[in-house]
């Protein structure tokens, strides 16, 4: 499953058979900034790899079938998928086995339980070496350094939580268009996660104190009826600011 592009830190694929361990990764990896794609098996992710390209496979060592192992070499073997960074994230823990995945062609190797801190450290790693660096983005007062997800307004370091930095990397993206509650809600939770259509206003409300601390102006334009928006307020003019 697949959930609608957006500005976000990279795409990763998830290769893991149990399906509890698969829905946490997807869901961490999301409120991360990931965009996230899952399947349970080797030959799912071979077919997956078909017709996409993800920016970083992460494999279980122990599935049915064909085993991580045995598909990290079969992906170093194709001459499309060969330079696709591969983390391993395996309970096998024993140094042999770390050897053999990175010989094996893997570039990196994680042994369970890990905590998202460090697999997220581990991917962004990842990604610095085979990405190229993102631009940095920049709207009236406000400046955001996608490669250390760092956010200014004049100069003033503003400290946002994960859900509220991809709220504003979408805006940024997107200046001055309207997005409504629906469509937020789709692009940073995905389309098939049940949350409450509440959880929106509530995380603009954050988002929305956290660049307006020091009395600046609003730059979050709240349109009744229909959503939000990033505007300064040279061009069109802002709507009421409730919610």
């Amino acid at each position: 499953m697949k959930p609608p592009a957006s500005p976000q830190k990279g795409s990763v694929l998830v290769v893991e058979d149990e399906p509890t361990l698969r829905v946490l990764l997807e869901h961490s990896l999301r409120q991360r900034g990931y965009q996230v794609s899952t399947v349970m098996d080797g030959e799912q992710a071979l077919a997956f790899l078909e017709t996409e390209r993800p920016d970083v496979a992460l494999l279980d060592w122990m599935m049915p079938g064909l085993s991580g192992l045995e598909l990290c070499r079969i992906i170093r073997q194709k001459p499309g998928l060969k330079d696709l960074p591969v983390l391993f994230l395996t309970a096998r823990t024993d140094e042999q086995d770390v050897i053999a995945g990175l010989d094996n062609g893997a570039d990196d190797y994680l042994t369970k339980p890990c905590s998202t801190d460090r697999l997220d450290a581990r991917l962004r790693a990842l990604l610095r070496r085979t990405r190229p660096v993102q631009d940095i983005v920049t709207f009236g007062p406000l400046t955001l350094e996608p490669e250390n997800h760092q956010v200014t307004r004049a100069g003033r370091p503003i400290a946002l939580g994960p859900t509220e930095y991809r709220l504003l990397e979408l805006f940024i993206h997107h200046p001055r268009k309207v997005f409504s509650r629906e469509t937020l809600l789709e692009r940073l939770w995905g389309p098939n996660v049940h949350v409450e259509i509440r959880t929106v206003d509530v995380h603009i409300r954050r988002l929305r104190k956290a660049l307006n601390e020091t009395g600046e102006a609003d730059l979050i334009r709240t349109v009744r009826a229909a959503g939000y928006a990033l505007d300064d307020g040279t061009i069109s003019q802002h709507g009421p600011s409730s919610g």
